[in-house]
């Protein structure tokens, strides 16, 4: 799967053909720095002094890079996809296999690193539930009004937790009606097809 760049993201890249390669190199670092850290307009300005740039240019330089190696960690592209990527930048030769090479060297890290900015979600653990019919009251002698009772378990991390819901048996029904509905649309392939580029 190939990695597909916008224009200004090629432009922002296109800043690095222009440094030396052990300069890039240390951009890498900085950009692995600032995913763990967040940015420091410091260290852009340090760098832009040293380069004799402007701090701007630094930091697009960088933030393309971070993404560019986010990106790819996150769709777990491939050593020649990742080559095929950047390609398109019109990188030299010595330039690209750098970038593999940081790629490579970090992609675990940024990958548990966006682990670990990803929300945590409680999720499903247990499900209890009671079927209450109402048959008559004082007031109507003759009537039925079933309520389904949930109790819905969750679990996030090591803390537990509970929920209750109370609803009517046809409500019920449409509820798992769309959740039938929704597991069907994420069998189609167009589902798939982002999920695979999410994970």
């Amino acid at each position: 799967m190939l990695l597909v760049l916008s224009e200004e993201h090629k432009e922002h890249l296109g800043f690095l053909s222009e440094v030396d390669p052990a300069v890039v190199g240390e951009f890498g670092r900085i950009a692995v720095e600032f995913l763990k850290k967040g940015s420091n307009p410091k260290i852009y300005e340090g760098a832009a002094r040293k380069l004799n740039v402007s701090s701007e240019s630094v930091q697009h330089g960088v933030e393309g890079l971070m993404y560019l190696l986010t990106e790819s960690s996150k769709l777990m592209i491939s050593e020649v996809d990742f080559q095929d990527s950047v390609l398109v930048l019109g990188f030299s030769e010595e330039l690209n296999q750098l970038l593999l090479q940081l790629y490579l060297e970090n992609r675990k890290e940024i990958r548990q690193i966006l682990g670990k900015l990803a929300p945590s979600l409680p999720h499903y653990h247990n499900l209890e539930w009671r079927l209450d019919v109402q048959l008559a009251s004082r007031a109507l002698r003759h009537q039925v009004k079933p309520t389904v009772t949930l109790k819905l378990h969750l679990e996030d991390g090591a803390k537990r937790s509970a929920r209750v819901l109370q609803t009517d048996p046809a409500t019920l029904q449409h509820l798992i009606h769309e959740l039938e509905r929704a597991l069907a649309e994420l069998k189609s392939s167009h589902c798939r097809r982002i999920l695979r580029n999410i994970k």
